[in-house]
């Protein structure tokens, strides 16, 4: 083994090595062998990007999505577009899935030709979709009758950190199971956290989506008030970012158009992390929180406006959407 821990030795000396070039290639070409085939499930805003990460990296990539235009686009791009969930499954090493809701993962995973019954055995299954716990805890002992390995992997950093690579995954199931798939991981993402037991990993995303949906509220109220009192918006969002209202949703996903154009507060609200998938996941918190009785009455009010705003037809469109629905409701 090379150590980099060498008295004096820089990592870009150690990288001219030919030994350690070696030993690189041979790490690389043991993860792909590890994970020769990948499927993958779920081809929506959050998915496609990270199946093009994974195949940047040199992954060979099944894809399947009701959508057909879905498979279409990652087919053009050098998938293997698939007409079933049981083909994409079929003979992978890893199957992720990207998907809505409890009952899409759910019937994905059991149903006749779905996940389960398609597996191989010694194959590792990681939902990255936001769902229940409870999904995870009703998974995992069925994978492992099928001698798989399901593991809850949900994913935080949005739209911006699928396309660049730089998502947390959060792994609820066994930390040495996780161990084996951080590679494939970070292929598309930059961190890799173990949060415990099965569903742990989704208890941590629940918990951050219901801040973010939280504070994305925050946020646009507190840009639509300033602006409607004649505050110029570039000049408040420069305060705010660097005063203690400062945070995810103010400085890097602003909800008011043109303040940081490659966000879809700039692109008329279109893609990123819909109304409609805001409100299902602050929904999931409640119940959840009922289940528990912790109380979440910033998160209950967050929901009940999301799902007007759902209401209003505007399910489809970013969250930050909210600064659009407060600013019409202030005119």
């Amino acid at each position: 083994m090379i150590s980099l821990k060498s008295r004096g030795v820089s990592f870009v000396q150690a990288a001219s090595n030919p030994l350690f070039k070696s030993a690189l290639q041979n790490a690389f070409t043991d993860l792909q062998r590890s994970f020769s085939k990948i499927g993958f499930i779920g081809l929506g805003n959050m998915g496609k990007p990270m199946v093009q990460n994974l195949m940047k990296k040199g992954h060979k990539v099944s894809v399947y999505d009701v959508k057909e235009e879905c498979v279409t686009d990652l087919a053009k791009a050098g998938a293997t577009g698939c007409s079933s969930v049981a083909e994409a499954v079929d003979g992978s090493d890893a199957v992720i899935t990207m998907l809505p809701a409890n009952k899409h993962v759910l019937e994905t995973y059991t149903r006749k030709g779905g996940i389960l019954e398609s597996v191989k055995k010694g194959a590792f299954l990681i939902d990255s979709s936001t769902v229940d716990p409870s999904v995870s805890q009703t998974l995992a002992p069925l994978a492992k009758e099928k001698g798989a390995t399901y593991l809850d992997g949900p994913v935080s950093g949005g739209t911006i950190g699928a396309e660049a690579g730089t998502l947390t995954f959060m792994i609820g199931g066994e930390e040495t199971d996780m161990t084996k798939v951080e590679p494939l991981l970070l292929c598309m993402g930059s961190r890799v956290v173990y949060c415990g037991k099965h569903g742990m990993g989704l208890v941590a995303k629940i918990a951050n989506n219901m801040l973010l949906g939280i504070s994305m509220l925050g946020v646009a109220e507190a840009m639509n008030l300033g602006i409607k009192l004649g505050m110029d918006p570039k000049t408040l969002m420069g305060i705010l970012n660097t005063s203690t209202g400062r945070c995810w949703s103010s400085e890097m996903y602003n909800p008011v158009p043109g303040m940081i154009p490659t966000v879809p507060s700039s692109n008329n609200y279109k893609g990123g992390f819909g109304v409609a998938l805001i409100a299902k996941d602050l929904g999931i918190a409640q119940n959840v929180a009922i289940q528990s009785g912790a109380p979440i009455p910033m998160g209950s009010q967050a929901h009940q406006l999301y799902k007007i705003m759902e209401l209003k037809n505007l399910g489809d469109k970013d969250l930050a959407v909210a600064y659009q629905y407060l600013q019409k409701q202030s005119s």
